[in-house]
């Protein structure tokens, strides 16, 4: 008996707008196809758990094959199968959902969740690339007779009588002109890798078209024969879905190398397993960041129920743990995700405190447990535990204990242990203490070695994020500043009142002022003579720490677009209980009281790495004639 209609929706004609709107990337056809014949295979292994279907279950697998010359690709399974009626409802009437009925029906199975179906709009997004659409099926019910559906992307439908001969469902695509891409081995290879890789039942992926020989013919012509490569490109058990003490650290190793195939180990993981307010499994794993991690986000694969969703996670997973890898599963997110769900979504809200508080409950044991190894990691996982520091106030709360500060000997300090250590040293006369650092040790040699020989220890700052680092770790610390090791000579880091008396008069001062002035000429340097450690470089040149620091969040797109546009201003500080200053002053030849003065600021501009171009050829050449 044949049978045609309308199909039953709430538009005029809804193809159009899922080809438009609702699927921005239509290869997910398949991801939609493949996880229907999933749902109805889980649901018929159920039935028969429950003892609601005594036939033999037979071969669950799912089959996925292409004929490149017919131009199709089908999708088979031996799940629930339907009838000719469960065609009309689930199929043709797009706006319901048959799995509410189906969970409603079994509800007593206590794990309803992995039984919904998802029959109505995904199976429409293979009119994406199909001109026409076919259904052979047959229910699992008792006397059910086979039903055979057609549609070619119209509102229209057909329902005869079916060929299927056993329990399942065989939809066949009828590849349209501009979607003849999907015909390709490799092509369909690369989507059912990327979204079927983990699926729960197995995947089968053949060709209807690849064929052998198979002997000759009357005429003596070579006969061959279709043969379906027995090809499983799933792994139905991945290790998020099993327990954390059935596994061992290789299998956690191994399943790392599966999804990241030319990565180094991973530091360490968490494998995340919780049913209560939500339902979340996953594996997440702390990869050697180094201080590229700009390059290593996106890398967080986020499935629903074991199908690959999407790996841009970025409001389910907090900012800062973008830099982590791995997988997240969670049955409450739907297939076909949009960004203003994810950012609505309460269960979302949920899953990304859970996350956040399960990271830094493992880093707090690592570095409770065994705070050695803690620390031989921390160069990998520092940029991402200051990240998290600057970016989650709640993630702050409990970093602020394992957050560790280096300091150019390679020593490690928590907070506490850190102002512990210098404050008796390095506490201001207004009783702010003051942690000095470095962010280039080689090029700041010669600060780092005076404010070491007043003992003072300095901080190694120098991570991408560390100007906004040190910027957060001020606000939550009490009575506590940075200052670059460069910000300022030594004597001036930490304001004391221990400063060395003056060697030059005031009238002294006034005209080593002039002169330097007169031999540098530029006015984007600030000259001042202080009175400071004779031991200490005749000229120093600084920058003022807030104003630096200010510039270099401007360059890393802080927002201080102001401070940005403002050219460098330096300071140049003349040690005026130096020897050298003291000889330029009482000079009587001008020309070689210009020379030393000019020689004595290009070294400062020297150990700075400021001095380039001519004037570096310059200052060779006026090196060679004083020597």
């Amino acid at each position: 008996m044949q049978e045609k209609g309308t199909i039953s929706i709430h538009t005029e004609n809804i193809f159009p707008i899922i080809k438009k709107f609702l699927y921005s990337d239509n290869e997910i056809f398949l991801r939609e196809l493949v996880s229907n014949a999933v749902d109805a295979t889980q649901k018929i292994k159920r039935l028969s758990a429950l003892g609601q279907y005594n036939g033999e279950l037979g071969d669950l697998k799912i089959e996925v094959a292409f004929d490149e010359k017919a131009k199709t690709i089908t999708i088979s399974d031996r799940g629930l199968g339907m009838t000719a009626e469960e065609i009309k409802k689930y199929i043709n009437q797009i706006a319901f959902s048959g799995a509410t009925e189906f969970v409603e029906k079994f509800k007593e199975a206590k794990d309803a969740n992995e039984i919904i179906g998802r029959f109505g709009l995904g199976f429409y997004s293979s009119f994406m690339v199909a001109d026409s659409v076919e259904i052979q099926t047959l229910s699992y019910q008792e006397g059910a007779e086979p039903a055979h559906w057609v549609c070619d992307g119209s509102t229209q439908f057909e329902i005869s009588e079916g060929t299927l001969a056993e329990r399942g469902t065989e939809i066949t695509l009828h590849i349209n002109a501009d979607s003849e891409e999907f015909l390709s081995k490799y092509k369909l290879q690369e989507i059912l890798d990327k979204y079927c890789k983990f699926l729960p039942v197995p995947i089968k992926f053949g060709t209807k078209t690849e064929e052998e020989e198979d002997g000759v013919d009357e005429e003596g012509k070579t006969k061959y024969k279709s043969v379906e490569v027995d090809n499983i490109i799933n792994d139905t058990n991945p290790i998020w879905t099993k327990a954390p003490a059935d596994l061992k650290d290789q299998d956690y190793l191994d399943f790392y190398k599966q999804l990241y195939p030319f990565s180094e180990d991973p530091l360490f993981w968490i494998h995340l397993n919780v049913d209560y307010p939500f339902n979340l499994t996953g594996v997440l794993y702390f990869p050697k960041l180094k201080n590229d991690f700009e390059l290593q986000r996106n890398k967080i694969k986020l499935f629903s129920r074991q199908v690959f969703i999407t790996d841009e996670v970025k409001d389910i997973v907090p900012e800062f743990l973008m830099l982590l890898h791995g997988v997240i599963d969670s049955p409450d997110i739907p297939l076909n995700v949009s960004r203003s769900f994810l950012q609505a979504d309460s269960n979302v809200k949920k899953i990304n405190t859970y996350i956040t508080k399960k990271v830094a409950d493992k880093l707090a044991d690592l570095f409770k447990n065994d705070r050695p190894a803690y620390e031989e990691k921390w160069s990998d996982i520092g940029l991402f535990v200051k990240y998290g520091v600057i970016s989650d106030d709640k993630f702050y709360d409990k970093a602020k204990d394992f957050v560790l500060l280096t300091n150019t000997k390679k020593e490690n300090y928590t907070l506490n242990e850190y102002k512990e250590k210098v404050a008796p040293e390095q506490t201001g006369k207004d009783g702010n203490v003051v942690y000095i650092y470095t962010n280039d040790p080689a090029r700041q040699h010669a600060f780092i070695d005076s404010a070491e020989k007043k003992g003072y220890d300095i901080l190694l700052m120098n991570t991408p994020i560390d100007n906004h680092f040190i910027g957060h770790i001020e606000h939550k610390l009490e009575k506590t500043s940075f200052k670059r090791v460069d910000a300022d000579v030594a004597d001036k880091l930490i304001k004391k009142d221990d400063a060395p008396e003056h060697v030059l008069t005031e009238e002294q001062s006034t005209k080593v002022k002039s002169i330097f002035e007169k031999a540098i000429a530029k006015p984007a340097y600030k000259i001042e003579v202080e009175s400071l450690n004779p031991e200490e470089l005749p000229v120093t040149i600084t920058m003022d720490e807030f104003m630096r620091r200010m510039k270099e969040m401007a360059a890393m797109g802080g927002g201080m677009g102001f401070y940005g546009s403002m050219p460098d201003n330096y300071k140049v500080i003349i040690n005026g209980n130096h020897k050298l200053i003291s000889r330029i002053a009482s000079e009587e030849n001008e020309e070689l009281q210009a020379q030393l003065s000019k020689q004595a600021f290009d070294l400062a501009l020297l150990s700075q790495g400021l001095l380039t171009g001519a004037e570096l050829t310059d200052f060779v050449k006026r090196s060679v004639s004083l020597i």
